[in-house]
């Protein structure tokens, strides 16, 4: 889950610490082999079968989980034991995103868009298969926001104003519906209690600071009230309410440089510690009947997760299980049973169903193509360098099996989306293909990246394209300290945001060989000024990160690689999806007019249906062939 201040990014530009030494010999040891590894094709890699959701429904007789097995991905229902898998949806367009079983019944809520356009709306599937939208129109935008307690629901939708979203309660027999709060003042929806008596809000002032409020539903005469006064600078957020409906939990940064979580009570309006880590708390959730907790804590770019037994105050005891990361941790409605997902570098996130108290959990998937073998993989190492004004940079680093000091590799530097993402373990197809192919990957976390404090987090506040450029050079020079690196070959990529900064690489330095442009926004003033209209609540936090047009349109006119496309004097890959409503897909068509101008080796891939983020199988490996050759040309 994204912190607050990083979804404020996220939402514009997509995503999915701060001391250390330099590490490279030691790495370079550790990871140094002898293995003989094969290499394997886009295809191979992409026949991974990705799964994720796992809710367990009324009588835990069965999961909802997605595939994109077909290609594109569907719904299935899953018996505990995984030995059926029954298709519920069956699109080979659009794809389809679990929400949740309804509590009583096998009835299920999803989500969808249109060709990757964003504007999703909630579907409900009836036993027999009958599909409904429940949210209907043209230009609207809708997400599920929780249940009552009397098996009722509630969706928020922009319908009324594009710009804010409005909440109603959704009757769960015959699905007429009532408006029960009118957003007007651009508040953000994030939660309603079970007892349907509050709807916690957030409302945000910049970038850095935000405040929650409580709306008593069912009062017409209520506003919504204050919760989070202070002074100065703080990030809050909501990590939802507890199941018996007396408190509220939410994160708050303003005690440290981390975000820690704090339990609000409805009753006296007391505000008290609720718990604490060494880095930012992610999540706080529960198991229905109120006898689990589970934490999750963003550690050094992975997810530790803990799992306490709240009548005891013990942690759960789990099975033992392969090295790897926790993820989707769901029980029964009666915690008989706990489903969850394992991801690792060199596996993809398996389905696992255990039943509490028995002596293992049962695997019920193969996510990985059975033609490539795990140990092949690699593992990514934590690493940091110093940049340019001696801050602390952290990165994730892959070096392929067949890298020694006799082997020197090519290099590619991958640079994620935000701009206030975060580069995670976990298994990456892209990455592992061009690992497996002889690539070296820096995953390099800038200044600006979320999940190392505060201070990190704003380090990049109107400075884009300047010092979070320089952070990316470095990490190039870091690279270069490296005995098994071919310190000459080294190129840049990223997605969104990361493929504008591979952008202003290849306009505003002369570092390296060639660059990956994944939709990323190349004319800064063009992206701020055609924000969609649903991101109006968050228009004041996105220009205090990046700009506001109005007021910074030289600076953004500077940093915009779009008017400087003469510098660019190396191979420039752009890969873009049409449908794309965050970068706009003309911010692709004249990057790549303007670089073929100078007669510099430019090659562009349009997907017709995608948007910002490629989600069918068969574009997947279009575009990871298309990196690969690029790469093998010209690196």
């Amino acid at each position: 889950m994204l912190s607050r201040l990083t979804f404020a990014l996220a939402v514009l530009l997509g995503s999915t610490i701060l001391s250390g030494c330099n590490t490279n010999s030691t790495i370079a040891a550790e990871q140094s082999s002898s293995l003989n590894v094969p290499q394997y094709s886009a295809e191979q890699f992409f026949a991974t079968k990705t799964y994720f959701g796992n809710d367990i429904n009324h009588n835990a007789t069965a999961m909802l989980v997605a595939s994109d097995e077909s290609g594109v991905f569907n719904l299935y229902r899953v018996s505990l034991d995984g030995s059926n898998w029954q298709p519920l949806t069956q699109s080979t367009t659009d794809p389809a995103f679990p929400v949740s079983w309804f509590p009583q019944d096998d009835r299920l809520l999803y989500t969808a868009d249109q060709g990757g356009n964003e504007l999703n709306h909630v579907y409900l599937r009836e036993v027999d298969g009958t599909v409904r939208d429940l949210t209907p129109g043209d230009k609207l935008k809708a997400y599920f926001v929780g249940w009552h307690n009397d098996h009722s629901f509630y969706i928020a939708s922009n319908e009324r104003d594009p710009r804010f979203f409005d909440l109603y309660h959704y009757n769960g027999s015959d699905y007429s519906r009532q408006l029960v709060f009118s957003n007007s003042d651009g508040y953000g929806i994030s939660a309603v209690s079970k007892d349907g008596r509050y709807v916690a809000l957030s409302k945000e002032r910049n970038n850095a600071d935000n405040n929650l409020y409580l709306l008593q539903l069912g009062n017409s005469n209520a506003s919504p009230v204050l919760i989070t006064g202070h002074q100065g600078n703080i990030s809050h957020q909501v990590y939802g309410f507890t199941p018996d409906s007396t408190a509220l939990l939410f994160g708050a940064n303003g005690s440290s440089e981390f975000v820690a979580a704090y339990s609000y009570n409805l009753q006296s309006g007391a505000t008290s510690p609720y718990s604490q880590a060494d880095w930012d708390i992610s999540f706080i959730y529960f198991s229905d009947d109120k006898q689990y907790r589970v934490q999750g804590v963003n550690a050094d770019a992975s997810t530790v997760l803990s799992i306490t037994h709240l009548p005891t105050g013990k942690a759960l005891q789990l099975p033992e299980l392969p090295a790897g990361d926790l993820r989707g941790v769901t029980f029964s409605a009666d915690s008989k049973y706990l489903s969850f997902y394992l991801n690792a570098d060199n596996s993809p996130s398996n389905l696992y169903v255990w039943q509490l108290g028995s002596p293992a959990a049962k695997r019920l998937t193969q996510a990985l193509d059975s033609s490539i073998n795990e140990q092949h993989l690699v593992q990514s190492k934590v690493v940091r360098f110093n940049s340019f004004d001696d801050v602390t940079i952290p990165a994730l680093l892959y070096k392929p099996h067949q890298a020694t000091a006799n082997t020197k590799l090519p290099a590619v530097i991958w640079i994620h989306g935000g701009p206030g993402g975060q580069s995670r373990t976990g298994y990456n197809p892209m990455l592992q293909h061009l690992v497996n192919h002889g690539y070296a990957v820096l995953s390099v976390n800038n200044r600006g990246s979320a999940g190392y404090g505060k201070t990190f987090f704003h380090l990049d506040d109107l400075r884009h394209g300047e010092d979070d450029l320089q952070d990316i050079v470095y990490g190039k020079k870091y690279l270069q300290t490296l005995d098994w690196v071919a310190g000459d070959r080294i190129g840049v990529m990223g997605g969104s945001y990361g493929g504008y900064l591979t952008m202003a690489a290849m306009a505003f330095t002369d570092e390296f060989n060639l660059g990956i442009n994944i939709f990323g926004v190349t004319n800064w003033v063009r992206t701020l000024e055609s924000i969609p209209p649903w991101w109006e609540a968050f228009r004041e936090s996105l220009y205090a990160e990046l700009g506001d047009p109005a007021v910074d349109g030289e600076r953004l006119h500077r940093i915009s690689p779009l008017f400087h496309a003469d510098k660019v004097k190396k191979p420039v890959l752009v890969v873009q999806g049409a449908n794309d409503p965050r970068v706009l897909q003309v911010e692709s068509d004249e990057m790549v007019e303007a670089i073929r101008a100078n007669n510099v080796p430019v090659e562009y891939v349009l997907f017709e249906d995608e948007g910002h983020g490629f989600l069918k199988k068969s574009n997947r490996i279009t575009a990871q062939q298309a990196y690969l050759a690029f790469l093998k040309q010209y690196l």
